[in-house]
């Protein structure tokens, strides 16, 4: 079993062929992974509004809402969440009509167990990734100690000036410093300049 799959992914499963949804749906669930399946386009929007999930497997032609309509709706909820796109009628119009939407993978039906798996693995390995850019891009490097802050701005992640704390503010937020102390800083100075 994938190592990643200790850690519970919510995956939704949507295609018309019920043989593709239970296939495809139990050999993913013997891997670990927490399945979701639905039978059209409209189910699987009406379910993107209301859940969380972290990989969406599509068949690209439905009824009425097709693949990618869901591609499109899963990527406007979590831009994060990956998709792949299924199809049984391949042609590399509909490929790059995926892509261009922003599908994370594309394949053709039939295909092997191996190969979902891979792509599936491969396509978590890519959200997770997304996800700790995304941490690292909220995290603000100071100096724990001449607490100057590193401005990544217009740079490699990494590799920006360190620049002391009045003047990111200053630049970045464009508010202006003033000067001050908190009370406690307020106290332990008094303290010290009556000892004196």
């Amino acid at each position: 079993m994938p190592e990643q799959t200790l850690k519970k992914y919510n995956l939704l499963l949507v295609d018309d062929d019920p043989f593709i949804l239970e296939g495809i749906g139990e050999d993913l669930e013997g891997q670990g992974y927490h399945v979701t399946r639905v039978n059209s386009g409209e189910k699987a929007v009406e379910l993107l509004q209301h859940s969380r999930f972290d990989l969406v497997i599509t068949d690209l032609i439905m009824e009425r809402t097709d693949g990618i309509q869901v591609l499109k709706k899963s990527k406007e909820i979590d831009a994060t969440a990956m998709v792949i796109v299924l199809t049984g009628f391949g042609d590399m119009l509909s490929a790059i009509e995926a892509l261009r939407n922003q599908a994370d993978d594309y394949m053709l039906k039939p295909c092997e167990s191996s190969e979902m798996f891979f792509r599936v693995e491969r396509c978590l390995e890519k959200l997770e990734l997304a996800r700790r850019i995304n941490l690292y891009q909220k995290i603000l490097p100071m100096c724990c100690v001449c607490k100057k802050i590193r401005d990544d701005t217009g740079q490699v992640p990494g590799q920006g000036e360190w620049v002391p704390v009045e003047r990111f503010i200053q630049e970045r937020a464009c508010l202006d410093i003033t000067s001050s102390y908190c009370p406690e800083c307020a106290r332990r100075t008094l303290k010290e300049f009556i000892k004196k």
